[in-house]
Parts: C-alpha cells; sequence; structure tokens
C-alpha cells in the first residue's frame, strides 16, 4: 500500500494558532515528523522560533502561502527564505516566485487550477486543473503541487486522480482533509501527502478521545 506523508498543519481558518509551539511539542511526541503553519496569523518572530524548534525536532518544516495577491505572496515567499522551512506549499503566481527561490533549498510546491478567496477555494474544471498542473511540473524548479481537492466542487477522487497522472511530480493533497476514508482516497489515487490542521485540533477523528495525541497518533495509524 502507497506510503502517504501526514502534514500536521498547525492552523485554523487559514491561519497559524496562537498556541502553535505547544501544538509542536505535542506533535512530536506523537512522532509526527511533518509539520506545516501559515504565513499569517502569527508575528515573523514566533514563526521563526516555530520552524526552528520543528526542524530541531527531526521533522519537516512547511509554509504554506495564502496570500492570493501577487505582492503580498512574494513577501510571504521571501519570508519563507528568510526563515528557511524545508517546503513552500500554495501560492498562485509560481513564475514570479520562482526566481526568489533559485538560491536557496526549499522545495516549491505551488496551487494549480485558480484559487480564490479565504480560505482558499479551488475552482475550474479537472480538465482544466491537470492541464494547470501540468503547466506548473514543467517548471525544473517546482518540486511538486499542493492540491487544493476538498475545497473544489469537482469530483475529487478524479481530480486526484488526473493531477497525479498528469505529472511525474508529488501531489499534496490539501484543506478540508477530516475523515480516513478521504486519506484513503488520496492515496488510491496515487498522491505522495496531505495535510490536517483544523480537524485534528477540533477532535473529528474516530480516536480513544480528542485530545490532539489521540487524534495525531489516529491519522499516524491511518
Amino acid at each position: 500500500m502507497r506510503t502517504l506523508d501526514f502534514i500536521f498543519m498547525l492552523t485554523r481558518n487559514d491561519r497559524t494558532v496562537a498556541d502553535a509551539a505547544a501544538h509542536v511539542e505535542t506533535a512530536l511526541g506523537a512522532g509526527v515528523r511533518h509539520m506545516g503553519f501559515k504565513d499569517v496569523g502569527l508575528p515573523f518572530d514566533q514563526l521563526d522560533r516555530l520552524n526552528r524548534r520543528i526542524q530541531q525536532g527531526g521533522a519537516v518544516s512547511y509554509l504554506e502561502v495564502v496570500s492570493l495577491d501577487k505582492e503580498s505572496e512574494l513577501r510571504s515567499v521571501e519570508a519563507a527564505t528568510k526563515l528557511g522551512v524545508n517546503v513552500l506549499l500554495g501560492g498562485t503566481h509560481a513564475q514570479d516566485a520562482l526566481p526568489l527561490l533559485q538560491r536557496c533549498d526549499i522545495r516549491y510546491y505551488p496551487f494549480p487550477g485558480t484559487v480564490t478567496g479565504h480560505p482558499s477555494v479551488l475552482e475550474g474544471s479537472i480538465d482544466e486543473i491537470a492541464e494547470s498542473a501540468r503547466s506548473l511540473a514543467s517548471f525544473d524548479r517546482v518540486d511538486g503541487l499542493d492540491l487544493l481537492a476538498y475545497r473544489s466542487q469537482t469530483d475529487v477522487p478524479r481530480l486526484i486522480d488526473a493531477v497525479c497522472k498528469a505529472v511525474a511530480k508529488p501531489v499534496v493533497v490539501a484543506g478540508s482533509v477530516d475523515s480516513f476514508e478521504q486519506i484513503t482516497t488520496i492515496r488510491t489515487c496515487g498522491a505522495s501527502g496531505f495535510t490536517v490542521g483544523t480537524a485534528a485540533l477540533d477532535g473529528r477523528f474516530p480516536a480513544p478521545d480528542k485530545s490532539l495525541h489521540a487524534q495525531l497518533v489516529a491519522i499516524l495509524s491511518a
């Protein structure tokens, strides 16, 4: 069975939560080895400490961009380079972001398709999103894709399958993943990873209790 990377997002409603630092300790104790946060919700110095703790704990750090206008997005990309995160997720202006990433080792997974609003929504048909994915993946410096599959109005399994078949690079399914059934679909359709944030913080997954530790262990087991 395909192995997935579970990326625990320290976020709610597309914002990094105030108590993210405490959640990092819980996640490390549960065995989570991929953790991310957004570029909004906490000041830069706290994001810097958060990123350093994730990496010091032996986990891969992710920053997901949620700014939709080009100027704000490029500021977020610059922040990611200053923070030194391992992976930059999201963003809709890849051609403008790529020059800022040329001299660093950050892996880059932009959003395919048309992304609007906050929290972000993925618009367009399956064919349009798959073609966008194919175009983005043609850039050497694009290392993978951040697919908002469960924030689209399409047939989600078909969408994930189509995007994974359209590109030879990893696809992370992000946003609104809140059930084991969805995780099984993500795995079956060929994605390399998925993110969960609010659903784990709110205790939505079947587990011995609703504590964050129990939620994370249950998701890892899935």
